[in-house]
């Protein structure tokens, strides 16, 4: 049993964490947030330590190190500004990190993070889920044996957001990286792992709310678009009472693969629990793009 610590309990996509942290066997043995309400919590790890400063958390951290309980991992969910604070956090008092995309919003602090790791010994995974899903492997493997080497892709996601958004981190472009970063990097990496990287990125649109481009990887010619807007929902979506639509199409052919979205989360936690899990390289192709966008 590996124990945790986890950073941003408060935010949407913590709660994947936590339930990986439960479904993997593992123990959660302190959060931390500035927001102080955390009743999710009690349904998982309502032991759990809790803090609201990462001063109180760095010395929890440093006590169980010196009484040989260590935390084995920190479990990165904060804003993708704070990334690289918090992954510094981690290493620094001796534990792994696993942090969510993007795992830094600029490319020159990967280098940083590859320093640490080689002074503190310890590891920085990141989270690709989009790697996971078996229609996707199932992709991969039929692209890799094709006889075929270029292949033109549409790619459209579309995550509607209220007005909240525009007022939070997530809206402000220093601290989430804009829209490619911050909604679009999955895809990009998923594109890129799977066809080869990045050649040329010709951007057509680029709003706050919205953007497009033509992407060209060594094997496929991608036109994307992404948008945090509901009226460019498709009529399908909408009339499904759906808020969100993703859809990847190769040679006009729709790839699914929606079924289990939610649980990729845990298939990543078992493959950085058995040692395959992605590291900071991983992570450069699809940051630099974003990055340069």
């Amino acid at each position: 049993m590996k124990r945790f610590a986890l950073i941003g309990a408060a935010g949407f996509v913590a709660e994947r964490h936590i339930k990986a942290i439960k479904e993997t066997g593992n123990v959660l043995v302190a959060a931390m947030d500035t927001f102080d309400v955390m009743g999710r919590m009690d349904s998982y790890f309502p032991e759990a330590e809790f803090f609201t400063s990462e001063a109180e958390l760095g010395q929890f951290l440093k006590q169980e190190k010196e009484k040989g309980e260590a935390v084995d991992f920190v479990s990165i969910c904060s804003p993708n500004y704070l990334h690289i604070t918090h992954i510094q956090l981690a290493l620094k008092n001796g534990c792994h990190a696993i942090c969510e995309k993007p795992l830094v919003i600029h490319s020159s602090d990967l280098e940083k993070i590859k320093q640490l790791e080689a002074e503190s010994g310890k590891k920085v995974y990141t989270v690709l889920q989009l790697r996971y899903p078996p229609a996707i492997l199932e992709l991969k493997n039929e692209i890799d044996a094709a006889e075929k080497k270029h292949f033109d892709i549409e790619l459209q996601y579309i995550t509607s957001r209220g007005k909240w958004y525009y007022k939070s981190w997530k809206g402000d472009v220093e601290k989430s990286g804009g829209i490619a970063m911050n909604i679009g990097i999955h895809f990009f990496d998923m594109l890129s792992w799977i066809f080869g990287s990045v050649k040329q990125n010709s951007i057509k649109l680029f709003e706050a709310t919205k953007a497009a481009g033509q992407l060209d990887l060594e094997k496929a010619r991608v036109n994307w678009f992404l948008s945090l807007d509901c009226d460019d929902l498709p009529h399908e979506a909408t009339a499904a009472g759906k808020r969100t639509y993703r859809s990847i199409k190769i040679e006009g052919k729709e790839i699914e693969f929606s079924g289990g979205f939610t649980d990729l989360h845990t298939v990543t936690y078992q493959n950085i629990l058995s040692g395959n899990g992605f590291g900071v390289e991983d992570a450069r192709e699809s940051i630099g793009l974003a990055e340069g966008m």
